[in-house]
């Protein structure tokens, strides 16, 4: 009979969609994991046809499938954290929230994702209603850009910090967890995200903007980083963004490095390691 480990090193649970490209979904997020120091594992919920160019095609498993493969981990192995992005549609949702909360898994950080960068939709409208009074609740953490903040109160983006403080206050009572609005998408030389607690306490994280069109799997990197440092430290969310928030802004830095595609490409996910 295995022996319990008494390794430190936890293991981080991905649920989410392919990217065959390599530059954002379940793969930057093992990427992600591994450079983060954490052991990486991955539930797919949809196969994608894209490149840097775009998304082409989308197909989803049945959601029966996908609550196979959560059973089949979590009968096995109980994740230290884990990190939510594409799941498509409201029986996925479903399935996907029912499971977790049956395994009652901690340190759930979610990337609501709605929209390719490309315009590209991957959450059906419908799914909305689920997406926020099931899985929600669930989460330690959820990390909406401007657009996908937008979308999850029916209002316009943001085009000031001011605005953003207001939206990130009404995400935070609508989620009913912890919240980090991004604000990359506001314009200037710095990109401000904003981290409202549940206690209602609220920080700013700011970065200088780096200047590169390799941004592909931004949002991917940096929710897959948290949830690596929540499985690390889980009482400690502030310092888990401020570090999550550094190890992006180095992977942006050395995106040119690679050569990827001829549309946006990928981060440098490995910059620490491979220079």
């Amino acid at each position: 009979m295995k022996t319990t480990s008494t390794s430190s090193i936890k293991n981080v649970l991905s649920i989410g969609g392919s990217d065959p490209s390599g530059g954002a979904g379940i793969q930057a997020d093992l990427k992600t994991f591994a450079a983060n120091g954490v052991y990486g594992m991955a539930i797919i919920t949809a196969l994608t046809a894209q490149s840097t160019r775009g998304v082409r095609a989308i197909h989803c498993p049945d959601p029966g499938f996908i609550e196979a493969q959560i059973d089949c981990l979590f009968e096995d192995i109980q994740p230290a954290a884990v990190k939510i992005g594409m799941l498509a549609n409201d029986a996925i949702i479903r399935r996907v929230a029912e499971r977790l909360k049956y395994y009652r898994a901690d340190n759930i950080v979610i990337d609501p994702v709605m929209l390719a960068s490309s315009g590209q939709r991957l959450l059906d409208p419908a799914a909305l209603d689920r997406l926020v009074h099931e899985l929600l609740p669930l989460a330690s953490l959820y990390t909406p850009n401007l657009d996908e903040g937008a979308c999850l109160l029916g209002t316009q983006s943001p085009a000031a910090r001011e605005e953003m403080l207001a939206m990130a206050q009404q995400l935070q009572t609508l989620g009913r967890c912890s919240v980090l609005l991004k604000g990359g998408h506001l314009p200037g030389d710095e990109c401000p995200d904003l981290l409202v607690e549940s206690t209602g306490n609220s920080q700013w994280f700011v970065g200088r903007r780096i200047n590169t069109a390799d941004n592909h799997g931004t949002g991917c990197t940096l929710s897959a980083a948290i949830a690596a440092q929540l499985a690390v430290n889980a009482s400690q969310l502030n310092c888990a963004v401020g570090q999550s928030k550094k190890y992006l802004t180095k992977t942006l830095a050395g995106a040119s490095a690679l050569s990827v595609g001829n549309g946006p490409g990928p981060l440098h996910h490995f910059i620490h390691l491979w220079n």
